[in-house]
Formats: structure tokens, C-alpha cells, sequence
């Protein structure tokens, strides 16, 4: 058993998956972007702050976290803030390759060990009137970039060279090792 720091039934899912039985614990930090925060050390300090944050509140279980963000050209694309800004998200993504990091971490009496999954993730062309009846579905408004591989923008994902899982926010082949080298088991 462990405990997960983070409310995403997505995350949830893929415990599931794995057969990792969990209890959920919302980890609550600040996550704004440091001044001069390359996009990887933003995706690991949040990870490794979040288990820090719910190990210190309460250490029966391991806790496990995870942060994942959306980058291109060095740009770190968010959760969007407004209907606006994921439009803009979506616009700026289309017909291109960009980054998704995902970092996780597990934190337990011998410390935070961390592995961050880095993938590619190549959209189609997108037309305006798919952004916009995208944003009215209701799905990209808590998602890095804008979207989710697991939903209905599926269909906008012309390639993927990295890890489904991870692009959905939990790398599944890296949390393996994590719990492995904490021997929990999966």
C-alpha cells in the first residue's frame, strides 16, 4: 500500500492498472515556475515537492507523486488558465512536435528517489473549429497543454516516441522501478 499524492483519477487508473494498491492524499504546493527554471528541473522539483510535502504530514506509507508539464521551444505549457489560453495552447501545438515530462517520485524513510520520462508527442494540423468544440467538450480544462492522449484529443496525435503513460501523467515503466527499489510490490 502507498500513498499517492495527487487527486488525478488518471494517476488512480494507472496505479490500478499496475495492481498498486493506494490511498489518495492531495499534495498542496505552490507550483509556479521559478525565474530562469529550465522545464525539466520545473517537472522534478514539483514531483519531489509534492512527496516531500505528504511524506512530512503523515509517514505510514510511501508516497509517490507525480507532475507532468507540456513543452515546446523551452516554453512550459500549463494547465490553461481560460477558454483563451487553451486555444492558444492548441494553435501553438498544431502541426507540431513537442515535449511531455513527466516526473515522479517516491518518498519513504530512505528518502525521495526521482525518474523523470521525457516523450514526444506529434500533432496534426488542427483547425480552429476542432480547438474550439475541443475546449466545449470540458476535457482540456485541468490539462498540461490543454489536452489529454487518453481522451478525445486522440485523434489530434499524428505520433507518439516515448511513453503513453507518461504522457497521460503517470510513467508506468519508471514507477516500476521506483516502487522495485523501494520493494513494493506491483
Amino acid at each position: 500500500m502507498i500513498r499517492l499524492a495527487s487527486v488525478s483519477p488518471r494517476r488512480r487508473e494507472l496505479l490500478t492498472q499496475i495492481g498498486v494498491p493506494h490511498v489518495v492524499t492531495a499534495a498542496h504546493i505552490d507550483e509556479s515556475v521559478l525565474p530562469n527554471e529550465a522545464p525539466r528541473d520545473y517537472v522534478q522539483r514539483l514531483a519531489w515537492s509534492k512527496a516531500q510535502t505528504v511524506w512530512e504530514q503523515d509517514k505510514s506509507l510511501p508516497v509517490l507523486a507525480a507532475d507532468t508539464t507540456v513543452v515546446l521551444d523551452d516554453v512550459i505549457f500549463g494547465k490553461p488558465q481560460d477558454r483563451a489560453d487553451a486555444l492558444r495552447m492548441l494553435a501553438t501545438l498544431s502541426g507540431r512536435t513537442h515535449q511531455v515530462l513527466t516526473a515522479v517520485a517516491l518518498a519513504n524513510a530512505d528518502g525521495i528517489a526521482l525518474r523523470l520520462s521525457v516523450s514526444d508527442v506529434r500533432f496534426r494540423t488542427l483547425t480552429t473549429a476542432e480547438c474550439v468544440a475541443y475546449w466545449e467538450t470540458g476535457e482540456p480544462r485541468d490539462k498540461a497543454g490543454a489536452y489529454a492522449i487518453q481522451g478525445k484529443a486522440a485523434v489530434f496525435i499524428a505520433g507518439l516516441n516515448g511513453s503513453y503513460s507518461g504522457v497521460m501523467g503517470l510513467p508506468l515503466f519508471e514507477t516500476a522501478e521506483l516502487l522495485r527499489g523501494a520493494k513494493i510490490p506491483y
